[in-house]
């Protein structure tokens, strides 16, 4: 390979690379000469990167996580800011300059980046740590008087272009928009996705487009708009009922989409539609335009008209493109309340969906508390049994999002992901946590369990024990409406604070219907975010995920998933309570029951009470009577 390379491509070199990884086959000058002739340095690309800086006069450019739907979760084609500093968590922002570079990202990620960066000349900001400058701050220091703020304004929201050139005004700043830099520098950077679409059926969906659409042109009136652009990926698949697979693990599909009072202007790559997509979606008048138009088809808006625009959730190049004199209303989009509220064939499905998770996953649990030591396993080779469970279930499509399988000390990494090169083997006296998920036609779900893999220690069964209860507390919790979920993450954090103990990520997020795993408005975290601040709401689906991470020891995080519930309602308001809908027995052999109350016992026990009833039936025999075990009373 090393003499011949020059017959072979990039790609096949790079999938040698590969496998000498792998294999651990570590000839580090072999490693190293990859890496200078086939581009694989960071350092490399940031060079180059900054030579079309200095060709533009760019003084700072911007490389976030996004795509041009502001979407949490990319397709390959926009992972632009993993290409350029080499970090692959899912969250995070890249800023270069003539002569720095930063990432910025957040708790669940600052294990994982530390050790991906090393070396690349890249420096880490631990965000909301004391003493770390935000990226605004950051630029603030850097960017010299009437120099040139540089991104690529596609892949920057709206409104936080509008903040950078707010903030900088001061200094004369301009901000350069037109370019992707980071495209210059990808010599084979993968194309766009263009899967097939398909259509959610109204026995999933529980609401035809025809009425979604009603609903929304409605409150385009309300706010006096006449038409309304749409760029998140979620809102349109939500809203007209499609999905796709342009988004690894999220079942969404490329485009853009104008609303308007008797029509519905969709943007996308119309090969990707077949006759029959086609025929359903020109009955809410849906017209097809190709994906990029959208750029030019806004510029014909004018005087006469008032559009609806999300402000965090639009472009930057998009907005820019819409004349001076079209008046602009700029609120949230009203389908991200609209889609968070599940209606009832939804809820009913997502329930179907929970019972086909909670059969996989307790066959899981059963084949890993009774396999051990009697077959090799290993972070990987469980998440593949896992999935395969998953896959035997009926409607299973794929994961929901990339499993988290993490053993002993990885398990601190609360985002880590398993590779070749740090996959181990799972042995007894520790725990095991998976963090994952499936997409089935009834909807998505998304699960943590930690299972203990023998006999574990004293310190571990406390800490499990207080997770237990962490995720119990806020399970039991009656509120009056119109909480947020910021009121009651406390209920928590409470069990983990008494032991000067705390995590670095939220509790809860909102759950897409076959959409996204982390869906807004709302959220369970202590630190007020504006996207997650809108009240609890009847319908609304969330997860309850506390976790402890002892970095070079463990990890433990349990998750359920919730439905808000309307309880009885007093001359003091709607009382609100919230149903667990994941059925999956939580580790008996970690749990210390000395350090729970009478009533989180009692609670535990009815939990379990309803796993056995509900997964049982699905099970083996010898399945059926482990379950039995495992969900017994304390």
């Amino acid at each position: 390979i090393f003499f011949s390379h020059t017959l072979l491509s990039k790609k096949n070199i790079c999938t040698c690379l590969s496998f000498m990884l792998q294999f651990n086959l570590r000839d580090n000058n072999l490693l190293n000469y990859f890496k200078e002739v086939f581009g694989l340095n960071v350092s490399d690309r940031i060079a180059k990167l900054r030579s079309f800086m200095e060709e533009k006069h760019i003084d700072a450019y911007v490389v976030p996580s996004a795509d041009n739907h502001q979407s949490e979760y990319v397709g390959e084609h926009f992972k632009s800011r993993e290409f350029i500093t080499g970090f692959t968590g899912s969250s995070g922002t890249a800023v270069i300059t003539k002569d720095a570079a930063g990432l910025w990202t957040d708790g669940r990620y600052f294990i994982q980046a530390e050790a991906q960066l090393a070396g690349s000349g890249v420096t880490l900001y631990r965000m909301g740590n004391a003493g770390v400058p935000t990226v605004s701050e950051y630029l603030d220091s850097v960017l010299p008087e009437n120099g040139t703020l540089g991104f690529d304004g596609r892949v920057i929201a709206m409104q936080e272009g509008k903040d950078f050139a707010e903030q900088f005004s001061y200094k004369n700043i301009r901000i350069e928009y037109s370019y992707d830099l980071v495209d210059a520098v990808w010599e084979e950077r993968p194309s766009l996705a263009a899967e097939p679409v398909f259509l959610l059926d109204e026995k999933f969906s529980g609401e035809a487009t025809t009425s979604k659409l009603s609903r929304l042109r409605d409150a385009m009136k309300e706010n006096g708009a006449d038409v309304h652009v749409l760029t998140t990926l979620d809102d349109i698949a939500w809203l007209l009922n499609i999905r796709g697979n342009d988004v690894m693990y999220s079942p969404l599909v490329l485009s853009y989409a104008v609303i308007t009072m008797n029509e519905v202007h969709l943007f996308i790559d119309e090969s990707r539609l077949d006759e029959h997509v086609k025929s359903e979606l020109k009955k809410d008048n849906v017209v097809f335009h190709p994906y990029n138009d959208i750029y030019t088809f806004v510029k014909d808006f004018d005087s006469n008209n008032t559009v609806l625009i999300d402000p965090a959730r639009i472009n930057y190049a998009l907005y820019n493109n819409i004349p001076d004199s079209t008046k602009k209303v700029e609120k949230t989009n009203p389908t991200i309340l609209y889609k968070a509220m599940k209606n009832d064939v939804e809820i009913e499905n997502i329930k179907k969906a929970h019972v086909k998770d909670g059969v996989a996953h307790t066959k899981f649990m059963y084949w890993l508390k009774t396999s051990l030591g009697k077959e090799k396993m290993t972070e990987m080779s469980a998440s593949d049994k896992l999935e395969n469970l998953r896959a035997q279930q009926e409607g299973f499509l794929w994961p929901s999002f990339e499993p988290i399988c993490a053993f002993k000390a990885n398990a601190a990494m609360c985002h880590y992901t398993s590779s070749a090169e740090t996959d181990c083997e799972l042995t007894a006296g520790n725990l095991f946590l998976t963090d994952t998920g499936g997409n089935y036609y009834e909807g998505s779900t998304d699960i943590t369990r930690t299972v203990a893999l023998g006999e574990i220690n004293d310190e571990l069964k406390l800490h499990f024990t207080t997770v237990l209860r962490s995720m119990m507390n806020l399970s039991r919790a009656k509120f009056l409406y119109g909480c947020c979920g910021y009121n009651l993450d406390v209920l928590a954090r409470q069990p983990m604070w008494e032991l000067g103990l705390d995590y670095n990520h939220g509790t809860g997020h909102g759950v897409g219907y076959l959409l996204n795993i982390h869906e807004g408005p709302t959220g369970f975290r202590w630190r007020i975010r504006g996207h997650e601040a809108h009240p609890l709401e009847a319908g609304m689906v969330i997860t309850d995920e506390p976790g402890i991470y002892i970095e070079g020891s463990h990890g433990i995080r349990t998750e359920n998933e919730l439905v808000v519930r309307k309880g009885e309602e007093t001359e003091y308001g709607q009382f609100m309570y919230f149903e667990p809908i994941t059925y999956v027995p939580i580790d008996l052999d970690a749990i210390n029951p000395d350090l729970l109350r009478e009533d989180e016992k009692a609670w535990l026990n009815a939990y379990h009470k309803q796993v056995y009833d509900i997964i049982a039936p699905h099970l083996t025999k010898e399945e059926e009577e482990w379950l039995r075990i495992y969900t017994r009373e304390i």
